[in-house]
């Protein structure tokens, strides 16, 4: 079954799909082995990851497609895409989807901020008009070759026109094509349980811990009606600690014999990243 099918299939089961984020291919693929069934590539996350740069439209469609293809692969699973605004107007998001389609992803997810756009969660956030983001939907619709990519419509309008405007986008984006509704940011647990009962669509929530939105467990969101769930930058933060932790460990003792016991060994390593099946690559192929 292709990716983009198998998302599909996902998003039909009555369980809420559990997604977490991932910055690079070998996160992928240890987000792959516990038993996940789709990776997010998350632009905040190849951001700060791969370019150690602020979640603030600084990173262009080939800097992104290239981490994201890599990411896609490295699993066996469907990777959602972060696309940002699509970069630029309906001209450019169709180039976007057919990049990310080339690059195998089986969702792009775009959004109503003006470019170049912030974090859902940081301050002064602008939203282009509702017209213009439903073009840009109209323009991915048109763009993608497979019916089954799965098209993701963001709208950051809650922080900047309140609750009936975003509901009142969110429905539109939906009646002009968008498979899935990610209304970024609500702060209040009241508009988090609404959302789902005011848009007829499948809705999407980012659960990004110590933002601007509370925290919930899968199981309250499926009850309140989501279809998925995303943790976006929580490997990644938790990585950054187990890294800050570490350093500090071994610039005071001179050595990281102490670590040892929180490392992964030697043979596990290997084993994520597959060197067997190159081994009897390289002695089938290669060598006499």
């Amino acid at each position: 079954m292709k990716k983009t099918s198998r998302l599909r299939s996902l998003l039909r089961e009555s369980n809420i799909l559990v997604v977490p984020g991932a910055a690079d291919a070998l996160t992928g693929r240890l987000i792959q082995e516990a038993g996940f069934d789709a990776v997010y590539a998350t632009g905040a996350g190849i951001a700060n990851a791969q370019f150690a740069l602020p979640d603030i439209g600084l990173l262009s469609l080939t800097e992104m497609v290239t981490h994201i293809r890599r990411l896609v692969e490295a699993v066996d699973m469907p990777v959602i895409a972060d696309a940002d605004t699509g970069y630029g107007n309906s001209l450019n998001v169709m180039r976007t989807v057919r990049e990310y389609e080339h690059a195998g992803v089986a969702a792009i997810q775009i959004e109503d901020q003006v470019s170049p756009k912030k974090c859902g969660h940081f301050a002064g956030k602008e939203v282009i008009a509702t017209e213009e983001m439903v073009q840009k939907l109209r323009a991915a619709i048109a763009a993608r070759s497979d019916p089954d990519l799965v098209l993701i419509a963001r709208t950051d309008a809650l922080a900047t026109q309140g609750f009936d405007a975003v509901v009142k986008r969110a429905r539109l984006y939906a009646e002009n094509g968008a498979d899935v509704i990610f209304v970024e940011a609500p702060t209040e647990r009241d508009q988090v349980v609404r959302l789902p009962k005011e848009i007829n669509a499948p809705l999407l929530f980012n659960l990004t811990e110590g933002a601007r939105s509370p925290l919930f467990s899968t199981q309250e969101l499926q009850a309140f009606g989501y279809k998925i769930v995303i943790y976006p930058n929580m490997l990644l933060r938790v990585t950054m600690r187990a890294t800050q932790e570490s350093l500090a460990v071994l610039k005071a003792e001179g050595s990281s014999v102490s670590i040892l016991p929180r490392m992964v060994d030697w043979q596990e390593r290997q084993r994520v990243v597959r060197l067997h099946e190159f081994e009897e690559l390289d002695r089938t192929f290669v060598k006499p």
